[in-house]
């Protein structure tokens, strides 16, 4: 057992938590039992996993299973798991996984036909969601440009509830560049702004082609280039008082838009 939270061990495990750390290791901590769960269809992707003995017995399934098909699993004690945990209530089991972006080129080559660009997305809760949103609506991609929130920041991570693992992820972006290539590959690109025409009034004929949405910082929408970069702009229209969606939110449904549009017209 791992039970020592001072040693240097686990003083490299907390390390992880940090970006510099992440990014000279390729290494990211990914906690909870829906991670794992996900991680069942990748085990190749688990460096290890560390789990305190009530989670053993909670997850036992789950964890047996990933020993089976080789992944390192090591007991710890409640207090090192409180020292590596990034909440204030573990759950009891912390992987270490190796990085999954890819590069543009590689992601282009699929033929994608759904895609999300984050231009300048700060809030961890927001990218997660748009993970999350992205996985469940089936999307190819999600992009995100270089001053986007870190997507292996614990709490992004913990907020896709292991879709990321599900959806591919390019980092580090410049999206005017990325627009440029997405365009090429015959995709159409839409915009979100509060200002753009109603996505509610596009014929599903043209929302069903292949297509890229753009979304903007939390605060400042769109940049100004990469929005002029676009095929269009579009907007979610507001009944109520409110004068503006959450950017999760908003994200989530332009992505179930498009997809059912792809799906219906299939």
């Amino acid at each position: 057992m791992l039970d020592d939270p001072r040693s240097n061990r686990v003083k490299g495990i907390v390390r992880l938590n940090q970006k510099d750390a992440r990014y000279e290791t390729g290494l990211f901590l990914l906690e909870g039992p829906q991670g794992l769960k996900e991680l069942e269809k990748s085990p190749r992707l688990i460096e290890e996993v560390f789990v305190t003995a009530l989670a053993w017995e909670r997850y036992r399934e789950v964890l047996s299973g990933l020993s089976d098909l080789g992944v390192a699993i090591e007991e710890v004690s409640d207090e090192v798991m409180s020292k590596i945990s990034d909440t204030r209530t573990p759950q009891g089991v912390v992987a270490v996984v190796h990085h999954l972006d890819i590069e543009l080129e590689e992601l282009l080559s699929k033929q994608p036909v759904l895609l999300a660009l984050i231009d300048q997305g700060r809030d961890p809760g927001n990218l997660g969601s748009i993970i999350r949103a992205a996985d469940a609506a089936g999307a190819d991609a999600v992009i995100l440009s270089p001053d986007s929130v870190d997507v292996y920041n614990p709490k992004v991570v913990r907020s896709t509830a292991g879709s990321i693992l599900n959806v591919p992820i390019v980092v580090d972006q410049d999206l005017v560049e990325a627009i440029s290539k997405i365009k090429s590959a015959g995709i159409q690109v839409f915009s979100s702004s509060s200002s753009g025409q109603d996505v509610t009034q596009v014929s599903v004929a043209e929302m069903a082609k292949p297509t890229a949405w753009v979304f903007g910082n939390e605060a400042h929408g769109v940049t100004s280039e990469v929005a002029e970069n676009a095929d269009r702009t579009m907007s979610l229209p507001i009944y109520g008082a409110a004068e503006s969606l959450n950017l999760g939110i908003a994200a989530s449904i332009c992505l179930y838009l498009t997809a059912v549009a792809q799906h219906t017209n299939r």
